[in-house]
């Protein structure tokens, strides 16, 4: 089993060296945590964000502070409780948060078109399924 662990992890590893998108932004690695966070959770706010990055509420609340200095994230009060601040990612949150994570869609595309219509079917079924299981591991 350690051996299809260690083999996954360098294929995972080889297709996002070879196929993520051409970085532009001056952007830490923390910072897109947050913003992956927002994105792929509901009902994040500063206290979900400290324990996810595991820092203190007032270290998460300053990194929260500069990415909405940054227009990546906005702060609107939760309609149910209005003490709680909910956080979610502006137009261009999503853009940088795409582009720093996410695979070329073109290079996507050149791979694809070479691939047998079973060969696509089985692919995306990996995926899923991966993708799937580790929606369980949180």
């Amino acid at each position: 089993m350690d051996h299809k662990v260690k083999l996954l992890n360098q294929y995972w590893t080889d297709i996002y060296f070879y196929l993520h998108y051409q970085h532009k932004d001056k952007i830490s690695h923390q910072v897109i945590r947050i913003l992956q966070l927002v994105e792929k959770q509901d009902q994040i706010g500063i206290n979900e964000v400290a324990s996810y990055i595991n820092v203190s509420h007032n270290t998460a609340s300053e990194h929260v502070r500069r990415i909405i200095e940054k227009n990546y994230l906005i702060k609107r009060r939760d309609p149910h409780d209005e003490r709680k601040v909910i956080l979610h990612l502006t137009h261009l949150g999503k853009e940088v948060l795409h582009r720093n994570t996410s695979l070329d869609e073109e290079k996507l595309k050149q791979i694809l078109q070479k691939l047998s219509d079973d060969e696509k079917d089985l692919l995306e079924k990996a995926f899923r399924i991966l993708s799937e299981g580790a929606k369980r591991c949180i």
